[in-house]
């Protein structure tokens, strides 16, 4: 430790400190963050599978709907084939409206005039009662009609000017107040249905020789043959009344961005501060992160259906008309309304004319069926939000850790993107996008976290033990060095007036009246060095564990009566007065020391005492014995000096320390003293302790009784 100081050993401990942390940091970040990025994959598989699962169920309620004859959007539907010749109700028409597919409000059907048709009320001129419908039932029909009959009207997908027809009218009269429908001016324009008709009569028709075979036939071969007025017969230029669902088309088709629903109020997917530290990292996770590429267009089907001719048949009336065509039916396509509801509907071509049939739904209750329920009932509902988007816009989310917890802004979605894909077709314009708010631990990332605490609280710990023996090395090496220089000091001072009075004494320079003074200061001087070289070898003893104490049971008067003949030529000999102090009960206390011990601990406590009280107002020394409460025997030594600093109480006791620096210090002594006294207390299970008694100091040393 020779030239090491304090400074130098905080910065040598400091770079060893950073040289184990910084890499074993860097390794436990290293695999911290491999097992993040497992886990990150982990869960987007997750997300996969999820969306996979969301996206088949959707396509088989789609699909469900597309199986759909085109006779099923009637009250009435022919049972079995053709030749069977009697009617039942269409499973469209049961009421309350069935829920199989989610958020359902209703089924309906336009008309190339813009007219309304639903399933669930029977033909115009037909009595409800008829077909098993009570008033009170076709009221509530009605009313469910015309709900139907204010959605679409409100996003203006019914004709501007279309008649009421007779239900329509029982309709009105079965509302407790008419619904209006929202009016928009510029569908005022729109032709009439008159001029609709007019516009379809002008458009090319078939050859008049097909049209004089087929007057001939029969009326099922006739409406069969009447079927080969296809898309091609049906003009480009589509019925006015049908137009809105022609924009509807071609805004699912578009890739820009369209108008969304007036309540969507969470922005853009694209204005979302969504990152992805983890998807950044090699080619497949950005191509996981990339919307899904747009499906292939899907086909048209064809199909022969018989419909009743006329809506006055019974259920099962075999007397019932039935007519034959052949339609033609587009897939489904699907729209998000300005009022927030989402319509599926298709193109149907029969007889020379164009049809929408579709069904109107429930946003809310559809995404809540088909995306909410799947999402709630995985892990990722633990740690990643779901957004649902439509062309881009944020509409819906639902949030981690509750299952009632739906987010209201776009705030709350943002995060690290794990994965975003588009359902299939008719619904390619719904996003879903999974954004991370916590991602789970992978399997190790705990044990590692552990060693990771382990390794810093060892290598924290570690350090500071070395700094805090390297700074005692530190101590003890500047404490030896003035122990050196203290004991050269004391030893040289006495054996210098030693040498000087002896060789006044041998040359008879001392007069007779000098001499005795002259030996009693050699004597007192050779005591001192005996004391000092005393301590010394016992010191060097201890430092090799050969320290035995001989323990025997004696009684404190005795200890008191040896400690009075071996201290008082000492105390007198520097000019103080030694009190004795034991009472009668101490006195008898049997207690087990070592004699030598205990009278090496009184010699150099009062040693101490005489040092540090020579300019006290008051020299005196004062040596008790008493028993305290615990009934422990105490022998005390006291003066009357300045005391010890409460700052010093326990670093006196240390080895080498002395109080103050060399060059300072005005009280002689080495620092060894009082570190025997400690020390052979504990040899002989003795305790020692000091406290101020103002004024002076108090040393006690507290022995347990013996029996």
């Amino acid at each position: 430790m020779t030239g090491l100081s304090a400074p130098r050993l905080r910065i040598g401990l400091a770079l060893f400190f950073a040289a184990l942390a910084v890499p074993a940091a860097v390794l436990v970040i290293t695999a911290h963050d491999r097992l993040k990025w497992e886990a990150f994959h982990q869960y987007r598989g997750l997300a996969e599978e999820l969306a996979a699962r969301i996206d088949a169920h959707a396509a088989q309620l789609v699909r469900a709907e597309e199986a759909r004859s085109f006779a099923d959007y009637q009250f009435l539907v022919v049972a079995g084939d053709a030749s069977a010749n009697f009617v039942q109700r269409s499973t469209l028409s049961a009421f309350p409206v069935d829920t199989t597919l989610p958020g359902l409000i209703g089924h309906f059907q336009v008309d190339a005039q813009g007219r309304l048709h639903t399933p669930l009320l029977p033909g115009d001129g037909a009595e409800p009662a008829r077909f098993g419908v009570s008033a009170g039932e076709y009221r509530q029909r009605s009313a469910h009609v015309a709900r139907i009959r204010a959605i679409l009207g409100e996003n203006r997908l019914l004709g501007a000017r279309e008649e009421p027809t007779p239900s329509a009218r029982r309709e009105q009269r079965a509302m407790p107040a008419p619904v209006p429908a929202a009016r928009d001016p510029a569908l005022l324009a729109l032709p009439t249905p008159d001029a609709a008709s007019a516009a379809i009569a002008k458009r090319p028709s078939p050859a008049p020789s097909r049209q004089a075979s087929t007057a001939s036939a029969p009326p099922a071969e006739r409406d069969h043959d009447a079927a080969a007025s296809t898309r091609e017969a049906f003009s480009a230029a589509a019925p006015a009344a049908q137009s809105a669902f022609d924009e509807l088309e071609r805004a699912a088709g578009a890739t820009s961005e369209q108008a969304v629903p007036r309540d969507a109020s969470m922005g853009r997917v694209d204005d979302l501060k969504l990152q992805a530290p983890f998807g950044e990292r090699d080619a497949r996770a950005r191509i996981a992160q990339r919307p899904a590429p747009e499906p292939a267009p899907r086909a048209s089907r064809k199909e022969q259906v018989a419909v009743p001719a006329g809506a006055a048949g019974m259920v099962q009336d075999r007397a019932a008309p039935i007519r034959t065509f052949e339609s033609e039916l587009d897939p489904f396509q699907a729209a998000l309304l300005d009022s927030g509801h989402l319509v599926i509907f298709r193109k149907v071509w029969r007889d020379g004319q164009r049809y929408i049939q579709g069904a109107l739904l429930d946003r809310a209750r559809f995404v809540t069926g088909v995306i909410e329920s799947a999402f709630r009932g995985t892990a990722l509902a633990q740690m990643s939000n779901l957004g649902v988007a439509w062309h881009g816009q944020v509409f819906a989310a639902y949030g981690a850790a509750s299952a009632s917890r739906y987010l209201s802004s776009s705030r709350e979605l943002e995060g690290a993107l794990l994965y975003r894909t588009r359902l299939s077709a008719p619904l390619a314009q719904m996003d879903l996008v999974f954004t991370v708010t916590r991602l789970p631990e992978g399997p190790g990332a705990r044990v590692i976290t552990w060693l990771g605490v382990v390794l810093a609280l060892v290598l924290c710990a570690g350090t500071a033990l070395l700094y805090r023996l390297g700074a005692r090395q530190i101590a003890l090496a500047q404490q030896q060095r003035d122990f050196i220089s203290a004991v050269s000091h004391e030893l040289r001072t006495p054996l210098t007036s030693i040498r000087m009075y002896a060789q006044m004494l041998r040359e008879g320079w001392a007069g007779e009246d000098k001499k005795p003074g002259y030996y009693a200061y050699i004597h007192d001087e050779s005591e001192r060095l005996s004391r000092l070289i005393a301590n010394v070898l016992q010191l060097a003893r201890m430092s090799r564990d050969e320290v035995e104490v001989n323990l025997a049971t004696v009684s404190a008067g005795e200890l008191m009566d040896l400690a009075r003949s071996r201290v008082s030529s000492q105390v007198h000999g520097a000019g103080f007065e030694l009190r004795i102090d034991c009472d009668h009960n101490a006195a008898a206390a049997m207690v087990r020391v070592d004699t030598d011990a205990f009278l090496q601990v009184i010699i150099n406590l009062v040693d101490n005492a005489v040092k540090f009280s020579a300019r006290a107002p008051l020299e005196v020394v004062e040596l008790s014995c008493r028993t305290n409460a615990q009934g422990a025997v105490v022998f005390s030594v006291r003066d009357h000096g300045p005391g010890v600093p409460r700052n010093q109480m326990r670093r006196i006791f240390g080895l080498f320390y002395r109080a103050g620096s060399e060059l300072t210090r005005e009280t002689a002594g080495t620092g060894i003293g009082l570190a025997l006294v400690r020390r052979l207390c504990d040899a002989m299970d003795a305790q020692v302790d000091v406290a101020n008694a103002d004024p002076g100091a108090r040393f006690s040393v507290y022995f347990p009784r013996a029996g």
